[in-house]
C-alpha cells in the first residue's frame, strides 16, 4: 500500500507541473527584461522619469498619452543614446545566450560555450590588425566588418581542421578551439606588443567590451541577424532533442547529425560575431545563461533556446546598467563586469549540479 500511495506523480500531473513552471520562467523573464529596460532608459546624467520615458516612446507611435521628458534634452537623449543602447544589449545578450544553449545542445556538454569554436578569439584578432593598421581603417565600421568576418573565417578554420573521414567528432572540435584559441591569442599578443600606444590602448579597451557606441545604425545590422540566428537555432531545436539521445539513436530515427553539427556551428558563428563586432568580447553569458536555464526548465531545446534568448537580454541589460551606475561619471567595461559575476555564479551551479545530481542540469 506504501509503495501505491507513494507514487502518485503521474505523467499527466509531471506534464502540467512542467508547463507551470515554464509560464512562471517566461512571465519572470518578461516582466525582468520589461522593468530592466525601463530602468535603463531612466538613468544617466539626464535626469527622466519611467512616466515620461512611456510617454516618449507612445508619441513617438502617434499616441498623445503620457508627459513628455521635462528636460530640453530628455527626448533626444532617449532615442539618440539610450534607446539605441538599451536595444543592442538585449539583441547582443539573447544572441550570446542563444548560441550558448545551441552549442551546448549540439555538443552534449555544459561547459561549452561560443568561445570554445574560436569565434571570440578570431573576431579579436580582425579587430587587432583593424586597428594596429591604423589611418582610414581605425574607422568603427571597419573594426566591427574585420571583427565579423574574421570571427567567421576562424569558426569555418576550426571546422575544417577537426574533420576526419567526413565526420567531426566532438572531443576533436574542442581541442581544435582551444589551439586556434592559443594561437589567435598569440596574435593578439603580438598586434598589442607592435602597436603604438593610443592603439594598444584601443586593442584592450575593445577586447573588454562595450555598449557605449550603440547606435540605431549599429542596431539595424545586428538584430536582422540576431533575430534570424534565433529563429534558426529554434526551427534546430528538435533534431538538438534527438541528438541528445546519442549519436547512434539520433541516426536511427532520421537525424542527419553532422549536418545538424554543421548548422548549429554556423547560427552560432553568426549569433556571436554579429554581437562581438560592434561591442567587444563579452564573457560567460553564453557560458552561464543556458546552464541556468537548463536547470530551471530543464532539457527540452526550444523552450531553452527561447529562455536563454530572454535571460541572455536580461542579464546584459542588467551588466551595462552596473556598467554605467557603479561608478559615477565612467562607463566601466562590459566584458570585465560579466567575468567577474558570472565566474562565481558558475562555479556555484556547477557545486549545486554536482551534489545535487552527480551530473550536469
Amino acid at each position: 500500500m506504501t509503495a501505491v500511495t507513494d507514487s502518485t506523480a503521474t505523467p499527466g500531473s509531471t506534464k502540467k507541473a512542467g508547463a507551470r513552471r515554464s509560464t512562471l520562467v517566461f512571465a519572470g523573464l518578461t516582466v525582468a527584461l520589461v522593468a530592466l529596460a525601463l530602468v535603463s532608459a531612466c538613468l544617466g546624467q539626464v535626469p527622466t522619469s519611467p512616466a515620461e520615458v512611456i510617454g516618449s516612446l507612445l508619441h513617438r507611435i502617434g499616441l498623445d498619452l503620457g508627459p513628455m521628458p521635462a528636460h530640453p534634452a530628455g527626448d533626444v537623449t532617449l532615442w539618440q543614446v539610450r534607446f539605441p543602447r538599451v536595444v543592442l544589449a538585449m539583441l547582443v545578450g539573447a544572441a550570446l545566450g542563444c548560441a550558448g544553449a545551441l552549442l551546448q545542445g549540439v555538443f552534449a556538454n555544459p561547459l561549452a560555450e561560443p568561445g570554445v569554436i574560436g569565434v571570440s578569439s578570431g573576431a579579436a584578432v580582425g579587430a587587432s590588425l583593424v586597428i594596429v593598421l591604423g589611418g582610414a581603417f581605425t574607422a568603427g565600421w571597419a573594426i566591427a566588418g574585420a571583427a565579423f568576418v574574421a570571427g567567421l573565417i576562424t569558426t569555418a578554420l576550426v571546422y575544417a581542421l577537426s574533420r576526419s573521414n567526413g565526420r567531426t567528432e566532438v572531443v576533436t572540435v574542442i581541442l581544435t578551439g582551444v589551439a586556434v584559441n592559443a594561437v589567435a591569442g598569440g596574435l593578439i599578443a603580438l598586434f598589442t606588443f607592435v602597436a603604438d600606444p593610443a592603439a594598444r590602448d584601443q586593442i584592450v579597451f575593445w577586447q573588454l567590451g562595450s555598449l557605449g557606441g550603440a547606435t540605431w545604425e549599429i542596431v539595424s545590422v545586428v538584430a536582422p541577424l540576431a533575430l534570424a540566428g534565433i529563429g534558426a537555432a529554434i526551427v534546430l531545436a528538435p533534431k538538438l532533442d534527438l541528438l541528445s539521445l546519442g549519436e547512434s539513436v539520433a541516426r536511427h530515427l532520421g537525424v542527419d547529425v553532422e549536418r545538424v553539427r554543421q548548422a548549429a556551428i554556423v547560427i552560432v558563428a553568426v549569433l556571436v560575431s554579429a554581437g562581438v563586432a560592434f561591442t567587444g568580447i563579452i564573457l560567460f553569458v553564453g557560458l552561464v545563461v543556458p546552464h541556468l536555464m537548463r536547470m530551471a526548465l530543464g532539457p527540452a531545446h526550444r523552450r531553452l533556446i527561447c529562455a536563454s534568448a530572454l535571460c541572455g537580454a536580461a542579464t546584459l541589460l542588467a551588466a551595462d546598467l552596473g556598467a554605467r551606475t557603479l561608478v559615477t561619471n565612467a562607463d566601466l567595461p562590459l566584458g570585465m563586469l560579466t567575468a567577474l559575476v558570472g565566474g562565481p555564479v558558475f562555479f556555484w551551479m556547477l557545486r549545486r549540479t554536482r551534489a545535487s545530481q552527480g551530473g550536469w542540469a
